[in-house]
């Protein structure tokens, strides 16, 4: 499972397969990837898109419509993208989507957030997503704040990586994430919402690197346009409970 990171929470996950999956993509909109990320390189197979705020959908549309990628969301953002000729799969917290090429499937699950078009309509509900290649699985948890409905996600699934917000005011901050990260039960978390704007700027990268480290738990700080292979990092699970 190869991950690169396109800055505040968007991110290219290339799974087993060799699909690609796009999450919450907004680049062009964030001064700190100016330069680093080049939209006409990027060509995922599928996007997935947690809610509707700006710093999240900024640059859906335009991939989509380049690349033909369905893009995957509650029921509200298929209707608003679909109304902007962009192929959509419609869904909502609770259903599982599979792919027609692989074992691949991701399933959408509850965030503690709130969700509104730049227009101001209505986003639908906030979500995050767990997915499974044939060899991994992955909480994705989109803009949210902590929940006890992630250690209901750790009982029903082995999740081998978590991609958690720690950047605080509008999400979880470090101390709350790593408090999502034991109710979760991961040994490997991909910190995401942080450092883009001044009120989630995250005040001591390496103390949040030791606080999770203190617990056993590895916090990946990615770079910007940095892409890494997980593959070897992860520990493989003897099997993933299916859906």
């Amino acid at each position: 499972m190869r991950i690169q990171y396109l800055g505040h929470s968007a991110f290219l996950v290339t799974v087993a397969s060799g699909e690609k999956l796009l999450f919450d993509p907004s680049i062009t909109s964030n001064e700190k990837a100016r330069g680093k990320i080049d939209l006409q390189t990027l060509h995922p197979d599928y996007i997935f898109l947690s809610h509707a705020h700006s710093d999240h959908i900024a640059d859906a549309e335009e991939i989509s419509k380049k690349t033909e990628a369905p893009i995957i969301g509650v029921w509200e953002l298929h209707t608003y993208f679909q109304e902007r000729g962009c192929p959509t799969y419609p869904m909502n917290v609770g259903g599982t989507w599979r792919s027609q090429k692989s074992l691949l499937w991701v399933k959408l699950v509850p965030a503690l957030h709130s969700s509104s078009f730049p227009d101001g309509r209505y986003g639908g509900v906030a979500v995050g997503f767990v997915f499974s290649d044939e060899n991994h699985t992955v909480y994705y948890a989109g803009d949210t704040a902590l929940s006890a409905e992630m250690e209901i996600l750790a009982e029903r699934y082995e999740i081998d990586l978590a991609f958690l917000p720690i950047g605080g005011t509008f999400t979880m901050d470090v101390e709350d994430a790593l408090e999502a990260a034991l109710l979760l039960d991961v040994e490997h978390v991909i910190g995401m919402h942080y450092d883009t704007f001044p009120p989630i700027q995250l005040p001591d990268k390496e103390k949040a690197r030791k606080d999770f480290e203190e617990v056993g738990i590895t916090l990946h700080l990615m770079e910007i346009g940095e892409e890494k292979d997980f593959s070897q990092i992860l520990t493989q699970k003897e099997s993933t409970p299916s859906t």
